[in-house]
């Protein structure tokens, strides 16, 4: 059933295209997601409550910024106030994934190595593009953004896996010559949280904040990793990080306990040594969750690690097709005693 959300104020950026809602795909702290349609096309509605107008704002004006189109960034189409005064509605606009978020993907599929290196890749390359400050784009400048609330459920996946970073409520701009503004440090996700954010430890400048969400991009790597058929063992039900620590909702005093006290992270399987991609898949993992925030590798630096991942295991793979098979002539063919 499709509710009538109301009088509708003008959208300039929609241009009165009708736009009808047809059933929620999420919820989130900040609203829900509506699959809805434009025309002849299907796109995304995300809807926040009037309490959450800030959030709403901040995802618009970041989305707004110049150079915001990129591949691995979510599509952002328009945002719109609907109704009237006390019943308000703050819409946000963008293109519309069926497969939904990573998260999604992961709980329902498991993903072969190639589908691993290229959702690794794309995620990789999308947050890479995020933290860039880009000046002389034809619209003006890109200025390095921290997303702060990297986590699988805010990737999406487009129909042929490609990653694209979504959900950037809590984007922080860095512009130069120009202070953060007035920032909260303690933000984002309980268990993605980086252990300085987790103990309230944070220097309030640019790189500081890039870390933070490089740590959490390491966690998503994991989710990856469990749920790859690369290795030679059993693949685990999709677990979310810190889930065999902490459970299903942790408090923050559990997560600081585990992270920082303990410095304890997601069990790296033993099977995932033996093959040579998951095994420098592990190593990426480990410096991108490093306790120290300047041993962290750059987005930039994941997405050269995972290219390299992938030429180096589609290079190994002819040799181990060919012993497989002379193996198997071997004990098809045993010598003839007789013929020596």
């Amino acid at each position: 059933m499709i509710e009538d959300p109301g009088p509708t104020p003008p959208s300039p950026l929609l241009g009165q295209k009708p736009l009808q809602l047809l059933e929620v795909k999420a919820r989130g702290r900040f609203g829900c997601v509506w699959k809805a349609q434009l025309l002849n096309e299907y796109v995304a509605v995300k809807i926040f409550p009037l309490q959450n107008k800030q959030s709403w704002q901040n995802e618009y004006d970041t989305y707004s910024l110049s150079g915001m189109k990129h591949e691995n960034i979510l599509h952002f189409i328009g945002a719109e106030k609907r109704g009237s005064n006390l019943d308000v509605e703050l819409w946000l606009i963008t293109a519309y994934h069926e497969k939904g978020s990573l998260t999604d993907y992961l709980k329902a599929n498991v993903v072969s190595w190639n589908e691993l290196c290229h959702i690794a890749q794309t995620l990789a390359r999308g947050v890479a593009y995020l933290h860039e400050d880009i000046p002389g784009l034809k619209d003006g400048h890109k200025p390095a953004i921290a997303h702060r609330d990297i986590k699988s459920k805010n990737v999406l996946l487009k129909s042929n896996l490609t990653a694209c970073v979504a959900d950037l409520g809590l984007a922080l701009k860095f512009e130069a010559g120009k202070s953060a503004g007035e920032t909260h440090g303690q933000v984002g996700t309980r268990r993605y949280m980086a252990p300085e954010v987790l103990e309230g430890a944070i220097n309030f400048q640019r790189d500081a904040f890039l870390r933070i969400d490089m740590y959490a991009v390491g966690l998503v790597l994991w989710e990856l990793a469990a749920r790859c058929t690369a290795a030679d063992g059993p693949v685990d039900e999709y677990m979310v990080p810190f889930e065999e620590e902490v459970g299903q909702h942790p408090s923050l005093e559990d997560m600081q306990e585990v992270v920082v006290h303990k410095k304890l992270r997601p069990t790296l399987r033993e099977c995932w040594q033996k093959h040579a991609g998951l095994a420098m898949l592990c190593e990426t993992i480990e410096e991108c969750w490093d306790h120290e925030a300047e041993a962290r590798l750059s987005a930039g630096c994941v997405e050269e690690r995972v290219i390299q991942m992938q030429r180096q295991t589609s290079l190994i793979a002819p040799e181990e097709i060919v012993t497989v098979v002379t193996m198997v002539t071997n004990t098809d063919f045993p010598p003839k005693e007789s013929s020596l």
